[in-house]
């Protein structure tokens, strides 16, 4: 999918992306989720289907964490109190354990209300806010949601198609 340029696009990677890995999890048996036989997210690391649905969780009440701040004009710290970018691993296994005491039906849903309110969000910003000017170093603020939001739910299908094979699931 190419990158999007404008609100439109936008909401039209998050919609497509989110539906399909949204199938993709609906798919899998409910006991399979917490087998820990998936490739995590830092080198060396394993984790489970409900692990990448906390992981995904994290990032987008993060990037809601992220328009908040930003409307009430406090500063923003990137990616997150506590982290640096080069320790998104450690941020994952935060996210996983945020998350651990939900049942994945729970999971999926604050999943779902996440990524709703990520989209009433950019449906109240225009294309000049989202697109016409740099908002964190060079990135504008859509491509900050597109890192955060569609760029990991297609990152996420590619990791669970591979595990199904893996798994022998189809």
């Amino acid at each position: 999918m190419a990158v999007p340029q404008d609100k439109s696009e936008l909401l039209a990677a998050i919609d497509k992306t989110y539906a399909a890995l949204r199938r993709d999890l609906t798919a899998i048996s409910p006991e399979r989720t917490g087998d820990k036989t998936l490739e995590g997210h830092a080198k060396g690391t394993i984790m489970s289907v409900h692990d990448l649905v906390a992981y995904l969780l994290g990032w987008n009440l993060l990037v809601l964490k992220w328009l908040e701040r930003d409307r009430a004009q406090q500063a923003i710290d990137f990616p997150e109190t506590g982290y640096k970018w080069n320790e998104l691993g450690r941020l994952a296994q935060k996210f996983y354990a945020d998350h651990v005491a939900l049942s994945f039906p729970d999971l999926l849903a604050a999943l779902d209300k996440a990524k709703s309110e990520i989209v009433a969000a950019i449906e109240a910003e225009d294309d000049a806010s989202l697109y016409g000017r740099a908002w964190y170093e060079k990135w504008t603020l859509g491509r900050m949601i597109q890192f955060n939001t569609a760029s990991p739910y297609a990152n996420a299908r590619g990791r669970l198609s591979k595990w199904r094979k893996a798994q022998g699931i189809n």
